[in-house]
């Protein structure tokens, strides 16, 4: 089969809600392509990939509200085997897209920004195992993922190039939510955003409008944690 049969199967395939096969048909282009697939390419697996694993982070969080409900106290170690249950699928499938980029793809030549897309998704993935991980573990994803990010960072890219900004958007949450350092997410995606805006004038437009979404994106999230910071500040006078 030809990766342009492959290509066209894995579309099928999520147009078909059959996720599992998306990622399994993607595999075989990177084994053929690696870093060089194309960024439109590069989009379909992100969306093969987050499909994979979207409905057990779900669950979890889901899971995890329903624990918190004193109601349901008595059912809470049948919740407890039934969240394991879930978040052990879920670790399963980020680490096999863990080990599909880096053997298909970050084992080659690879650089720019194929390489930092990719190596950013290492670190989304291991920030996904880390939502839930629990002791030594989740000390360890945990430093999987910051290394990702912090590699991801070092390479050179355009200040409004939607990979970095990207970057930006998913290693300051992943400050602010796992590693809990609400002073370092919030100067990454300030420095981001800074630098985005004074270079954004100088854009096309399409590239404009895929900057413009992430930028808001960053704008949110500080808004957002620089409110609860001041709620939390306040509550601790």
């Amino acid at each position: 089969m030809s990766v342009e049969e492959k290509i066209f199967l894995a579309r099928v395939a999520e147009q078909a809600e059959r996720f599992e096969d998306m990622v399994d048909f993607l595999g075989c282009v990177l084994d053929e392509r690696g870093a060089e697939v194309t960024p439109d390419e590069r989009n379909l697996l992100s969306v093969a990939f987050k499909n994979l694993i979207s409905s057990k982070r779900t669950a979890c969080r889901t899971i995890a509200a329903i624990e918190q409900n004193p109601k349901y106290s008595k059912f809470n170690d049948a919740l407890a085997e039934y969240k394991q249950t879930i978040e052990t699928g879920l670790q399963a499938d980020c680490q096999r897209v863990i080990d599909m980029i880096n053997s298909k793809v970050l084992s080659k030549e690879t650089s720019g920004e194929a390489k930092a897309f990719f190596v950013k998704m290492v670190g989304d993935y291991y920030r996904y195992i880390a939502e839930n991980a629990k002791g030594d573990n989740l000390e360890s994803v945990k430093q999987n993922a910051l290394k990702a990010y912090d590699d991801a960072n070092n390479i050179q890219l355009a200040p409004c190039n939607p990979i970095k900004l990207g970057l930006a958007l998913n290693f300051s949450v992943f400050h602010y939510e796992v590693m809990k350092n609400h002073a370092k997410a919030c100067e990454i995606a300030d420095k981001s955003l800074q630098e985005a805006l004074d270079k954004i004038d100088e854009l096309e437009e399409d590239d404009f409008r895929d900057a413009k979404s992430i930028i808001e994106l960053l704008k949110e999230n500080l808004t957002l944690w620089k409110e609860e910071d001041e709620e939390n500040n306040i509550e601790d006078l």
